[in-house]
């Protein structure tokens, strides 16, 4: 009888734990900074109302401290609010702030999720456990994203579910998903979890999506969030019954930090989806399309709901326009059953302060209230839809443009409308080009508009002098300007409206470089310019000197190619146009032969292929004071050989290219004519492009053809590697180095340079277009990095505080293919480090402490430390030196005393320095100096 006694109250006390903890179907944790290291958590958990309202559960802020394990420490319960179909929303908040920067994984458990959940075994015994993972770091401000949709949701056997969680970040953030498996403890995933298309939920697996022409499928959008479940079983669910089922998903946000996507955290939501076995077809929703608003301005929208069955629609709004300041709003609010149709309408009056640069997302919920018989009011099917609105930034206003004296050109705006922006940019091309402002911020690709000065964004004025060189005469010069804003969030405004004026026309303007022919040793270039038309005639007539110079780049040192003349076309020859472009200037002469100015500079179009599989990309480029991306004349032109069966070698035109659409770039896959490239020809080009300066007093428009490039798609086969790399002489280390100071730097900037050749083999491919220079300071495999790309066949590394490097050299073609590696070759320092053997430390100012010499020739190279002890004869240490110790050099200055300061009376002491260099073979590196040295006083 006592054992039944005993026996009857464990049965009971077990009842009592499950009656009273079997309730927690969904939750989250979401975390908001609130300064510092100081963030606060709240836990938002949904229980099944005939349970148990929510107890004690253990909060973890995954530093080591716990709130809830300790008697006192009550779980603050807050909100506590019914959200229907007998589901009771829970809420409560912490604070926490932490010793400092790490990743922290935050979780909340309580005991125990709901009964009869289908895929996980015995939940009614299972903890409930969320985490959120924190990252924390004192550079970057940050908040978790939250959810607006609650996480309980209802579907039909044998129909497409669907749910978005409505996450909205604060940051402005991005965000991504992933399913993952509910757990019961950190690291601890509940027992017998099911998938939700497990074969065992279904009557017939392989007919289990809702066209039954398929197994069902599970997925989750990565981008939107979106859960899709095509479609729930039923083999488990009695009829016109429901049952329980819970799935878990991860949201990472991300944010783009000096251009890369860095990873900031993660809420885990562990949500539950109730199914039902009747027959209910789900509502359907029209939605605005995605759009954009100006910032201040009121967006409104129209949705629509509707009923395959006719059943009355209440369609809920949910997302980031709800939680911001000023907020969206809706009618009717609450939502009611409607029509069908049911009407929802949206109106939001944004605000400065809500323009960022990714949309805000409205998802919007539509449900029926079906008639269901013997079921009463039964759950309806649901519907989502996503709505995104960019908010953006109005356009800076006021915009003005007047040339100076100079050659410059100061801009004038008006104060801009949200000072909340973080700066003002300012863009600028050469003649007008139209921009549809239309839900389209910032300046477009392709426009041919270069981002010249970034600006506060209080600032209401700017001078252009193109970085001192001055602006190119005869060019319409315009600008528009873009307002940002601060990160994370970010966001632009709309582009200013444009404005334009011009220079005179008061020197030589170039308006051709035009390639001829193209050779290695003939080829020709046409040069053509207008001469100075707006200048005071009183010193004409003129005549123009041509100079020229190698490549496309501003700067470097222009050769006279024609001395002057009254011609104002020149054609240069005997040059190599098949691997170089070339820049020119015109001087102008008065007519008492004085040079009195010069033209801006302008370079040939250099075209470039790119051989693919199957095709060839050709991108090409001018550097030239005119425009090449012009709406008047939008297309550039390709032509090509081996089109024409009668004559493979001429060149003939192929196609065309809106540049103002797609820019300085044409993929040539064969698709012109239909014909695919073969991979066994090498195919030419050349692109002829069409510019102006959009001034009426200069021709256009500007008509100017590249060089022919040939090559060949899928070309896979590297060059060869470059060949007898060999050190300049003239730049060994003894020659460079100079003595070591005490700041450990000699004060002289090394230098090492070194050549090397072409591999002339005739199995080697001569289509090389550069070279690429690797270093190393280990000369060890993978620790070589890229330091410099050139044409030459010389590299001069300088402003070097070390010779001690390894380097290769390789060679690139034009496909892009890099060659095998050089041979290695390094050079190393020439360290030095002499202690005299006497020293005077008698007050006299000369040789007063014992130092290495120091005399031309004999000083201290390359150094990096030294310990020096000093002995008795004895063998004592008396004294000791680490020059590693703060405030400490390889210098010594040992004034002849002994640690504890006394002086050593005069005689011969033995010293040993090891002493450590700056060379490539640490094996090498540390040297010891053993030797004796006389104190005279």
């Amino acid at each position: 009888m006592r054992y039944l006694r005993c026996l009857l109250i464990f049965v009971f006390a077990l009842l009592a734990v499950v009656s009273r903890a079997t309730h927690i179907r969904a939750g989250e944790v979401i975390a908001k900074r609130v300064s510092g290291l100081t963030y606060q958590f709240t836990f938002i958990g949904y229980r099944d109302v005939e349970g148990v309202p929510f107890g004690q559960g253990i909060f973890d802020f995954g530093d080591g401290n716990l709130y809830g394990d300790d008697p006192g420490e009550d779980i603050p319960w807050g909100n506590i609010e019914d959200i229907g179909n007998g589901v009771e929303k829970w809420e409560f908040t912490l604070t926490h702030t932490y010793a400092g920067g790490s990743n922290y994984l935050v979780s909340y458990k309580e005991d125990f999720r709901n009964a009869n959940i289908q895929n996980i075994s015995g939940s009614v015994s299972t903890t409930f456990y969320v985490e959120t993972l924190v990252i924390i770091d004192p550079l970057i401000v940050n908040s978790t994203p939250f959810f607006t949709v609650p996480p309980i949701d209802q579907g039909v056997v044998g129909g497409i579910f669907e749910h978005n969680p409505g996450a909205f970040d604060p940051d402005g953030d991005s965000l991504s998903y992933y399913f993952t498996i509910p757990k019961q403890d950190e690291g601890l995933q509940v027992n017998g979890y099911q998938s939700l298309i497990d074969p065992s939920f279904y009557d017939n697996f392989n007919e289990g999506n809702q066209a039954k022409d398929g197994p069902p499928t599970l997925e989750i959008d990565p981008v939107t969030g979106t859960l899709t479940w095509d479609a729930p079983g039923g083999a488990t669910i009695p009829d016109q019954e429901n049952r329980e089922f819970n799935v878990a998903f991860v949201v990472e946000e991300w944010r783009r930090i000096n251009g890369q996507l860095i990873r900031l955290g993660f809420v885990t939501r562990d949500m539950q989806i109730i199914i039902w076995d009747y027959e209910n077809d789900p509502p359907e929703l029209e939605i605005p399309e995605d759009t954009c608003v100006v910032a201040g301005e009121t967006i409104t929208g129209i949705i629509t709901g509707t009923d395959p069955d006719g059943d009355p629609v209440k369609i809920e709004a949910f997302g980031g326009p709800f939680e911001v300041n000023p907020s969206a709003t809706v009618d009717p609010d609450p939502a009611e059953f409607q029509g069908p149709p049911s009407i929802l309408n949206f109106e939001w009056t944004t605000a400065c302060g809500q323009v960022r640069l990714a949309p805000y997302e409205v998802q919007f919920k539509a449900e029926d209230d079906p008639t269901i018989p013997n079921i009463p009011n039964p759950p309806g099917q649901v519907n989502f839809e996503t709505w995104r609105i960019t908010v953006v930034g109005p356009p800076p206003t006021g915009l003005t443009a007047d040339t100076q004296t100079g050659r410059r050109i100061q801009l004038d705006w008006d104060p801009y409308s949200c000072t909340n922006a973080d700066s003002m940019q300012v863009w600028r091309r050469v003649g007008e080009f139209e921009i549809d402002p239309t839900c389209n911020p910032g300046i477009p690709e392709n426009s041919g508009y270069e981002l010249i000065e970034t600006l506060p964004v209080s600032a209401t004025d700017y001078l252009d002098n193109n970085e001192g060189l001055g602006l190119s005469p005869g060019s319409k010069y315009c600008y528009r300007l873009v307002a940002t804003f601060p990160s994370p969030a970010g966001g632009e405004s709309i582009a200013s409206e444009e404005a334009c004026d011009s220079l005179l026309i008061d020197v030589p303007v170039i308006t051709h470089v035009d390639v001829q022919e193209t050779s290695e040793t003939n080829g020709e270039i046409q040069v053509s310019w207008t001469g100075p038309l707006q200048r005071d005639p009183v010193s004409a007539p003129y005549e123009y000197e041509v100079l020229r110079k190698q490549g496309q780049g501003f700067g470097g040192s222009f050769t006279s190619v024609r001395a002057a003349s009254p011609d104002t076309t020149f054609f240069d020859s005997g040059l190599n146009t098949e691997d170089n472009a070339y820049s020119y200037k015109i001087v102008l002469y008065d007519n008492t032969d004085q040079a009195v100015d010069t033209s801006q500079q302008a370079s040939s179009v250099w075209l470039q292929p790119a051989p693919l599989v199957g095709a060839i990309r050709l991108n090409w480029e001018a550097n030239v004071p005119w425009s090449n991306n012009v709406q008047d004349y939008p297309y550039h032109y390709i032509y090509r050989d081996n089109v024409n069966s009668g004559d493979l070698s001429a060149i003939e035109l192929i196609d065309s290219v809106d540049v103002t659409m797609g820019g300085l770039s044409y993929l040539d896959d064969g698709s012109f004519n239909g014909v695919d490239l073969d991979e066994e020809i090498e195919y030419c080009y050349y692109v002829t492009t069409y510019g102006s300066y959009d001034n009426d007093l200069l021709i256009e428009p500007l008509i100017n053809n590249s060089q022919i490039i040939c090559a060949q798609p899928n070309d896979t086969i590297p060059p060869c590697a470059p060949i007898s790399i060999t050190f300049n002489s003239s730049l060994d280390c003894e020659t460079q180095a100079s003595c070591q100071t005490r700041t450990g730097n000699s004060g002289v900037d090394l230098v090492n340079g070194f050549s090397w050749e072409f591999d002339n083999d005739v199995t080697c491919d001569d289509d090389i277009v550069f070279f690429r220079v690797y270093r190393s300071s280990t000369g060890e495999d993978g620790d070589f990095q890229l330091v410099s790309e050139t044409q030459a066949t010389e590299y001069f590394d300088n402003d070097l505080t070390s010779l001690a490097f390894c380097y290769y050299v390789t060679a690139v073609d034009r496909s892009g293919n890099e060659s095998a590696i050089s041979e290695i070759v390094c050079n190393d320092n020439c360290p030095q480090y002499i202690l005299p053997n006497v020293f005077t430390p008698n007050g006299d100012t000369k040789n007063e402490t014992f130092r290495p010499i120091e005399r031309d020739g004999q000083c201290p190279r390359f150094v990096q430390s030294v310990n020096f002890k000093v002995f008795n004869r004895a063998g004592a240490e008396i004294f000791s030196y680490d020059s590693t110790e703060p405030e400490k050099t390889i210098f010594i200055d040992w004034d002849g005393k002994t640690k504890a300061g006394r002086e050593l009376p005069a005689g011969v002491y033995y010293y040993s320095a090891e002493v450590r260099y700056n060379i490539l073979n640490p094996q090498e590196a540390t040297e010891v100096i053993n030797g004796w040295v006389q104190i005279i006083r």
